[in-house]
């Protein structure tokens, strides 16, 4: 959980200056989940037990600065297997791999180590469930992410759809007289994803749901997080890469909320025109980025203005999962 933290003080160069001084509303919680933690954990752990290099097949996680600091550690990241040498371990990324990446790294005789997120695997082994029950599979999340390849990786070509959107829903053509089943990406916006759903349960009726929701408790509290302060914020800044599904949610949360956001992904690409006429900024961070950055952005912020920080905590977060037992014995 991130703890509260001591309000910076005014820096005398604004009060000087004479600029109205600038609330932050800091959500809580936000930054690192729990499958973040033990995925760069993991790559750190593998780094002391075989000893650099470690070669990281995709980003551990989406998160530039994450992936800079654990190169400077000895990691090397690679996009496919057949480009880690023999005889050097390799980890896989929290966002999970289809099934044939593991199974080439045993035909190599690779020491590897699976990073997948245990709530991504949760999916995985949901889908495996369904196809054995004879179901084919509407999956909704984005195309291209690598947890939508890596869920798609593990059933049969053809078992499984995508469904991006409501507009999806109306033109989808499943297979005949075949029982139906959803899962869901774990990044994606909660809001979205309950209409999606509501399209699909009038469209198919008999059409099985998973027994929990997919959406990770991470990006579901992080949105309510936003809901939060977006209301009462002028400007909303999230933390987190381009490439990150569940920052790029937090950015169009806030903007439903009828609140400018923007995404960045450190204090420097802040404009300081972003503050014209802003009196209140709400700060967050996706599952992917660390506290550090977090307290750069407040920093940087208290360069130019007299701030003030005020944490707005709406849920406790306590989750830790385990690491691999290769890593641990």
């Amino acid at each position: 959980m991130n703890a509260p933290f001591p309000e910076t003080p005014f820096p005398d160069t604004a009060v000087k200056a004479g600029l109205q001084p600038l609330n932050i509303l800091i959500a809580a919680p936000r930054g690192f989940c729990a499958g973040v933690d033990r995925a760069i954990e993991i790559v750190e752990r593998a780094l002391e037990r075989y000893g650099a290099p470690v070669y990281v097949r995709h980003e551990i996680v989406h998160n530039r600065y994450v992936v800079d600091g654990l190169k400077a550690k000895g990691a090397i990241f690679v996009e496919e297997l057949d480009e880690v040498p023999e005889g050097v371990p390799v980890v896989f990324s929290a966002h999970g791999v289809p099934k044939s990446v593991p199974a080439e790294a045993e035909r190599r005789q690779m020491i590897y180590v699976d990073a997948t997120c245990p709530l991504v695997s949760k999916v995985h082994r949901q889908a495996e469930r369904q196809i054995e029950a004879g179901r084919h599979i509407l999956f909704i999340g984005h195309k291209g992410h690598p947890e939508v390849i890596g869920t798609f990786g593990q059933v049969p070509d053809g078992a499984m759809t995508l469904v991006e959107t409501v507009e999806d829903v109306a033109a989808l053509e499943v297979p005949q007289g075949r029982p139906l089943a959803f899962l869901t990406q774990t990044t994606l916006s909660v809001d979205d994803t309950a209409d999606i759903i509501a399209a699909l349960q009038a469209r198919f009726p008999d059409i099985v749901a998973p027994k929990a929701e997919d959406i990770c408790y991470a990006t579901s509290n992080r949105q309510a997080a936003v809901k939060a302060i977006a209301p009462k914020a002028d400007l909303v800044l999230v933390i987190g890469a381009p490439n990150s599904s569940n920052s790029l949610r937090l950015v169009e949360v806030a903007e439903r909320c009828g609140t400018p956001a923007r995404l960045i992904q450190r204090a420097s690409e802040i404009d300081p025109a972003w503050l014209d006429n802003v009196h209140t900024v709400g700060l967050t961070a996706g599952a992917s980025a660390p506290e550090a950055l977090v307290r750069e952005v407040v920093a940087r912020l208290a360069e130019w203005r007299a701030i003030t920080e005020e944490p707005v905590l709406t849920a406790e977060e306590n989750m830790i999962f385990k690491l691999p037992r290769q890593l641990t014995e």
